[in-house]
């Protein structure tokens, strides 16, 4: 199968071009920050905004099956990418995310939830907004054209390649300093999703027709807090350390004085949870668990924080 992947570089766009270049052709159009050539990919270097890199993907006249987009952000990303376009592909598949639902909902947020329409502060609020927009744009243009559509909705993603400050940062803490904060009064719940997951969540999706005019949820079974979070990192560590970590318990108030990141929902009333039955059903996904996953990011971490 031939794919375009809009991005397909940096952490979840990365490890899905490690898993698809195994059995697809690839094309990655990206900035090229992060280079992916040992895995056999066609790399086209620029900003998918540049109309002139448009046009030499247009004048290539490569022939595609279908495109994953990781880094459609502003209105019209799709719509002008699609222009560019010298054939007609079957699917896109849009990585999306599980922000774009309304807030304040109790239980499970399931796929048929509404967007959110509240408008929300700073960059935060400019993602997902540009996420409702991009989602709404892909079903008009994709009926236009008559091209099928997936769209996958990821919880907070974790794993190896994952340089964002989040699991990343505690896990540096734990290998340089030995070092592992405990944040004794966070209330708030969270879902994680390992990458691998999410990536074979869009392997799944390929061109399978159960894929088609569809969005799924992607998130792990569990539900998390910062204690199982600790808990979670202290037993992996203890699998690749035998000495103990030394535990530093704080409130999360201390935490901020510190410069300790909190990069997951602290407050009881920012909770906000998702089911994952639809993608477990409809594509078969298994879900590792955070202990497994959270080991194998441990391992990986640790060869590069030591």
């Amino acid at each position: 199968m031939k794919i375009l992947v809009l991005g397909g570089s940096y952490f979840y766009g990365r490890v899905f071009t490690m898993l698809a270049a195994k059995e697809h052709e690839l094309t990655l159009l990206n900035r090229g920050t992060y280079s992916m050539s040992e895995f056999g990919v066609t790399h086209l270097k620029g900003d998918r905004h540049d109309r002139n890199i448009l046009g030499q993907l247009k004048e290539s006249r490569m022939e595609f099956d279908a495109v994953v987009d990781f880094c459609g952000y502003t209105p019209g990303d799709i719509r002008i990418l699609l222009e560019h376009l010298f054939c007609k592909i079957k699917q896109y598949i849009f990585i999306s995310t599980v922000d774009v639902y309304e807030r304040g909902i109790k239980g499970f947020k399931n796929e048929e939830t509404p967007y959110e329409t509240r408008s929300i502060r700073g960059e935060a609020g400019e993602y997902i907004e540009g996420k409702i927009r991009l989602e709404q744009e892909l079903k008009e243009v994709c009926l236009q054209e008559d091209i099928a559509y997936t769209i996958l909705r990821p919880a907070i993603l974790y794993g190896p390649y994952n340089y964002a400050p989040r699991e990343a940062l505690y896990i540096q803490m734990a290998v340089q300093n030995h070092l592992l904060p405990r944040i004794v009064d966070a209330g708030g719940k969270f879902q994680f999703t390992y990458v691998k997951d999410a990536a074979n969540a869009i392997c799944r999706c390929l061109l399978n027709e159960k894929a088609y005019g569809h969005a799924f949820n992607l998130c792990g079974d569990e539900v998390l807090d910062y204690e199982v979070f600790t808990d979670s990192l202290e037993k992996a560590a203890s699998k690749e350390n035998p000495i103990p970590l030394e535990q530093s318990r704080m409130t999360a108030e201390q935490a901020k004085e510190r410069g300790i990141p909190l990069p997951f929902p602290v407050y009881e009333e920012e909770t906000e949870l998702y089911s994952n039955e639809k993608s477990k059903q409809e594509l078969g996904i298994s879900y590792t668990s955070l202990s497994e996953g959270m080991e194998k990011t441990y391992r990986v971490f640790k060869g590069v924080f030591g």
